[in-house]
């Protein structure tokens, strides 16, 4: 239990650090291009008494429903933490070297963010868009708290020529430019490299702290069980989770790992029921939204730690194989099972994190384009027909069932290939 709580916590922990601490330049980046006829569409204010015919700075709050933006939007990772119609906020950590410094406060700065997540104040340079924090690089906008108008996403074109969409806030009827938000490729797919680092503690990460804590309090409570009710058979929630431990114990650990079952056990629990906790938190409706598992920062975590545990635990046999593979001509070695072998070394991992990743966020996409079937086919009218209103629900609910099972067999299938893959490398040569 002992071994289970550490390896929890180091995945915690290192799943934090990486969804927070983002790679940013200090440089930041300038939005190149004809702005021009270019067209551009701001998110709806009518919260705050905007209409959707009104226009600021020169550009229309009016746009369509778009049905893949709003599932982009769920499944992206936001700076508050909203349960139903409620917003709670979190902690803003930022810190923009060519700027003011380091800035930390709570989102309510911001204001009372619309159903988009979008607010219409400004506080140290940043605002809260589509529930993420940009910051406004226009040296000239003001650090204190100010309303402003919109923030409006204009599309323009790089230096490449390709049309990109970016964001600009509009205050006192004067478009401010921003930073875009930043992506892992350094820019090379459309994304932008930010001028600050954004450190915040964010709906993924909130919702990572409270599936940990559950699981502590959970595992803890069952650990006391069994000291107090030791020699008796298990009942309650004993009774529910010893099948899962054992079931993992005897068809994954002990027939991968063989004599080192027992080494390995409690990080196999660990990752199994960190990621179903997840995975299963991600389901609860109009709880957060959260998609921990479906983000590229927590897989990516969960794959290096795969990667470390199947490198130094690696024995001769396993390397003599990866290296030199015995009973092998030397020019094939050279030419091909080598290097296939050291990339699968670097394979196998990429594949842990995006299959846990892919089928997560699909799962979670196609049950909003589900729902927003209801306003697709009710040609932008806000109560469409009856019949689209059920089959659309309808669907929804056969999608959310799917996603159930999705949950507990992307869990499994992450703990079984993991084992696998310790297995190899700590199997002892059989001759």
């Amino acid at each position: 239990m002992r071994k289970t709580i550490i390896c929890l916590l180091s995945i915690m922990f290192l799943s934090l650090a990486t969804l927070t601490a983002q790679e940013h330049s200090h440089g930041g980046h300038s939005h190149e291009g004809h702005e021009h006829g270019a067209k551009s569409h701001a998110h709806d204010t009518s919260h705050h008494g905007a209409g959707h015919g009104e226009t600021h700075c020169g550009h229309s709050a009016h746009h369509e429903f778009d049905p893949g933006a709003t599932a982009f939007h769920h499944i992206a990772d936001a700076n508050i933490y909203s349960i139903g119609p409620w917003s709670i906020p979190l902690p803003c950590i930022l810190y923009a070297p060519d700027g003011n410094g380091l800035s930390v406060f709570l989102s309510t700065k911001f204001g009372k963010p619309d159903s988009h997540g979008t607010a219409l104040k400004a506080y140290k340079g940043y605002v809260l868009d589509q529930g993420t924090v940009i910051r406004v690089t226009d040296p000239s906008f003001p650090l204190d708290q100010v309303d402003i108008n919109a923030i409006v996403h204009v599309k323009v074109k790089d230096a490449k020529g390709k049309e990109i969409e970016v964001p600009k806030v509009c205050y006192n009827n004067k478009l401010y430019d921003c930073d875009k938000k930043s992506t892992a490729d350094g820019g090379l797919f459309g994304g932008g490299i930010t001028s600050y680092y954004d450190f915040s503690i964010t709906k993924n990460v909130t919702s990572m702290f409270i599936v940990c804590g559950l699981l502590f309090f959970l595992f803890l409570s069952i650990a006391k069980a069994y000291k107090k009710r030791e020699g008796l058979a298990p009942k309650g929630v004993q009774s529910l989770l010893e099948p899962v431990i054992t079931f993992i114990r005897d068809e994954v650990a002990k027939p991968f790992l063989g004599h080192r079952w027992a080494d390995f056990l409690p990080y196999l629990l660990t990752i199994f029921f960190f990621i179903l906790g997840l995975n299963l938190w991600g389901q609860i409706p109009f709880f957060g939204g959260s998609n921990v598992t479906g983000n590229l920062g927590a897989t990516m975590v969960l794959a290096i730690f795969a990667f470390i545990l199947t490198t130094i635990n690696g024995n001769k046999h396993y390397w003599s194989h990866v290296l030199w593979m015995p009973d092998v001509p030397a020019v094939l070695k050279i030419l091909i099972i080598t290097p296939v072998e050291i990339l699968g070394l670097f394979i196998k991992p990429l594949t842990l994190m995006l299959r846990l990743f892919a089928n997560i966020t699909a799962g979670h996409m196609v049950i909003v384009i589900f729902i927003s079937l209801i306003f697709m086919l009710g040609q932008g009218e806000l109560v469409p027909s009856l019949g689209v209103s059920i089959g659309s629900v309808l669907l929804t609910l056969f999608m959310m069932t799917i996603e159930l099972m999705v949950a507990f067999i992307q869990a499994f299938v992450f703990t079984l290939l993991t084992a696998s893959y310790l297995g190899a490398a700590t199997e002892e040569a059989h001759h």
